[in-house]
């Protein structure tokens, strides 16, 4: 990977990842398949200035979407790696920051 920008992908936004925001101080990205727990840890804490206290990882594999009626053509979502980010007490991250 080229630098610690390449390593956080977008941040998930569910409404597990609102819950787990609001509750447990956690926030959920998708991150490259080649990173590992330090490297997300590193990013996180460059990028928006906070603690990370732990890094959850999470290999998400490829499933099937609903066709509709005819199942001849089925789509694949594709697989990818997800991390939860559990943020020290005090530190957050707006995830929707410059949002208008």
């Amino acid at each position: 990977m080229a630098s610690i920008y390449d390593v956080l992908r977008k941040p998930i936004v569910t409404e597990k990842s609102s819950y787990l925001s609001t509750t447990l101080n956690q926030v959920a990205f998708e991150v490259d398949a080649k990173a590992s727990k330090r490297m997300i840890k590193k990013a996180v804490e460059t990028i928006f200035d906070v603690t990370v206290e732990r890094v959850n990882v999470i290999n998400m594999p490829a499933k099937r979407k609903m066709a509709g009626v005819s199942r001849a053509l089925i789509p694949r979502r594709h697989s990818y790696k997800k991390a939860i980010i559990t943020l020290a007490p005090g530190d957050t991250i707006d995830v929707f920051e410059g949002v208008q």
